[in-house]
């Protein structure tokens, strides 16, 4: 897989970009909320000393991107790309989080609009991996069209875990 990981996104209302190590201190500001976390396997990454070893796991894997709202530059939360196996020709979105103004609206579905296009413009499918706890990003990656396809264990970077792995084709996102 080619793609460029780290593009830089944007529509009217949100800016996507790489992950920096200057924004730190903005990215742990949005996941300090302990709800966000809460169907999360992760149910204690609002606190800084267990967000800070995520952030620099995420600024050494490539591929995140921040999220930030284009009037004021807040960030709101990322999400990243990354091959997983047994797909490597497929590109996977995932390790997404959003702070709670922007739940339950049409932001998700906005930023993974344009995640998804950048992603089928180098392959036809889209792999989301999800914590079989997280039933919140289950029924939003269910919303976008995903296909739920099996449950598997996989390595992410993090040590091998049980995933929900869900399925998007550019077909049935198309047709969405």
């Amino acid at each position: 897989m080619t793609a460029n990981t780290q593009p830089v996104l944007e529509d009217d209302t949100f800016l996507l970009r790489p992950l920096t190590g200057s924004d730190r201190d903005g990215l742990t500001e949005a996941a300090a909320d302990p709800l966000i976390w809460a169907g999360h396997p992760a149910t204690t990454r609002y606190l800084p000393e267990v967000f800070g070893p995520y952030f620099e796991f995420l600024l050494k894997a490539g591929g995140t991107l921040v999220f930030t709202e284009k009037p004021t530059g807040r960030i709101f939360g990322c999400s990243r790309y990354y091959v997983a196996p047994p797909d490597e020709a497929a590109l996977s979105i995932g390790f997404t989080f959003l702070t709670r103004d922007h739940w339950g609206g049409a932001t998700n579905r906005a930023i993974k609009a344009l995640m998804l296009a950048h992603a089928f413009a180098h392959a036809d499918r889209v792999w989301f991996h999800i914590g079989p706890s997280n039933l919140r990003s289950q029924m939003a990656t269910a919303k976008l069209g995903a296909r739920h396809i099996e449950d598997a264990e996989i390595d992410l970077g993090t040590g091998p875990a049980m995933w929900k792995c869900f399925r998007l084709t550019e077909a049935d996102w198309l047709s969405r």
